[in-house]
């Protein structure tokens, strides 16, 4: 086993910690809030059956990512470099196991995500000029791909500025969701017996289905809401006082996003049937028709702008990876280097944009982020494992900040469930293509990584990209 090296500071060039206890409550929370809240209620309400049950799940799916980001945390604490799951399961399983978590996050899991988030802004935005049918793809893919860039170039250009950004959509998404939690507040002051009827003692729990099936694709569902609480650890080296700042902003945004989501949903059943909320194509556009009648349009404003935000922070976080990654010797060195001038990993950032982009081209990737999400789940696992061996192993390593056993030791087991339940249950030739691709980074790993051989043409490109982008090998910033 290896940890992180206590090496002194060094003056070389590095990222500056920009990030403060505002702007990481923004990155955390502000990833969350994407388009999940907006469509993910009616899967979940699908899959489970009952409105009661759906409650459950979004109670359990908030628990999880506290305890898990909680867990995450100590490791931020106690490995204090940027990188998340891939520096983690670096210093501590080693090189190889890494490598395949860095080739995940970064053609797979991060790129998706972006590309899912890009189509979801793309689709809101220009819902309202094609009502009653869907907008051409081509379109919408042009849409999404101008978003991609537009958060590069933020992103690209200054720390700082994608900070802000990343404050200012936070604001706004908080004020939409808490614009529908209102909304229902009056309904149920108007007398709507809707909600009535789905949280009554007899009918709450009507219906539900039991199935490790279906329960392990709630459970998903909502935890694809929660998305991001594990964004600071890809950061923190940029972090203030990571080890003051980085506790207190994940508590903040987890229970704020977690009340948020539990008040929206109920908003959502003030007015709606469970049918009816089941056969939404988007649950707070058919919520805002309801409730707001010829304005109902401003919700898809809503969720296009809250998806934006959320896109900001993926993009954020996972140029860092690719960044962290080169920095260890697992990419090509111009992908670990950052701009002279702004200090930041652009070229790292490119490299997300350009994978990003490429998703975008086939005709339908959703199939394909349901069958890839089940491997995040599968990495948090070996990371949540890793902190259970340093706990018990290392009790003596110097932590800032602690976690009983029991989180983490919680949260593997229901990162084991997720991972295993659908395969039982309903088990899928894909999810074999999916191991195998992982695994076939083998090919790559052997000659590359471990014997460190180096095409001569890959040396004079890294000189002309250097030049040609102005970048400059980064240091570790401890």
């Amino acid at each position: 086993m290896t940890m992180a090296d206590k090496t002194p500071k060094n003056e070389g060039l590095q990222l500056k910690r920009e990030i403060g206890l505002i702007g990481g409550v923004a990155i955390v929370s502000g990833t969350m809030i994407g388009s999940g809240i907006f469509m993910s209620p009616q899967y979940v309400l699908a899959y489970v059956g009952s409105p009661g049950a759906s409650m459950l799940i979004w109670v359990f799916s908030g628990v999880v990512a506290l305890f898990a980001a909680l867990s995450y945390t100590e490791l931020g604490t106690l490995i204090p470099e940027s990188g998340g799951e891939f520096t983690y399961i670096l210093r501590i399983y080693g090189s190889f196991p890494a490598f395949f978590a860095a080739i995940t996050f970064m053609l797979l899991l991060k790129p998706f995500s972006i590309a899912a988030k890009a189509m979801t802004i793309a689709k809101y935005v220009m819902a309202p000029f094609y009502p009653g049918c869907p907008p051409p793809q081509l379109a919408v893919k042009c849409f999404a791909a101008f978003s991609i860039v537009v958060v590069a170039m933020t992103n690209i250009l200054n720390v700082r500025l994608a900070l802000r950004v990343q404050v200012i959509f936070l604001v706004a998404k908080v004020f939409s969701l808490t614009f529908i939690v209102i909304g229902g507040l009056v309904k149920v002051l108007q007398g709507s017996t809707v909600i009535e009827e789905n949280f009554d003692v007899e009918n709450a729990f009507q219906g539900t289905q039991f199935s490790l099936n279906t329960l392990g694709k709630a459970l998903l569902q909502g935890l694809w809401s929660y998305g991001g609480w594990s964004n600071l650890n890809y950061v923190t080296e940029e972090l203030n006082r990571p080890e003051v700042n980085l506790p207190r902003a994940v508590l903040i945004a987890i229970s704020l996003v977690t009340t948020l989501y539990l008040l929206v949903n109920v908003s959502y059943l003030t007015v709606m049937t469970p049918k009816e909320l089941m056969s939404s194509s988007a649950v707070a556009v058919t919520w805002g028709n309801k409730v707001l009648g010829s304005w109902g349009w401003v919700m898809s404003v809503a969720a296009a702008l809250s998806a934006f935000g959320s896109l900001n922070g993926t993009f954020f976080s996972g140029g860092r990876v690719c960044f962290v990654a080169a920095r260890e010797g697992h990419m090509p060195d111009i992908l670990s280097m950052a701009h002279v001038h702004r200090l930041t990993p652009s070229p790292a950032l490119i490299f997300t944009t350009i994978i990003s982009l490429v998703v975008l081209i086939p005709g339908d990737f959703q199939s394909i982020v349901n069958y890839f999400s089940f491997t995040a789940w599968f990495f948090y696992a070996i990371v949540l494992s890793g902190l259970i061996y340093l706990k018990i192993k290392k009790p003596d390593l110097p932590r800032p900040y602690k976690v009983p056993i029991v989180i983490p030791i919680l949260v593997l087991a229901a990162a084991i469930f997720l991972v295993l339940a659908p395969i039982i249950d309903n088990p899928q030739i894909e999810y074999l293509y999916v191991a195998l691709f992982i695994l076939s980074g083998v090919i790559v790993y052997i000659p590359f990584i471990h014997y460190k051989l180096c095409p001569g043409v890959l040396d004079k490109l890294t000189v002309f990209l250097q030049l040609f982008l102005e970048v400059a090998p980064a240091d570790k910033n401890l």
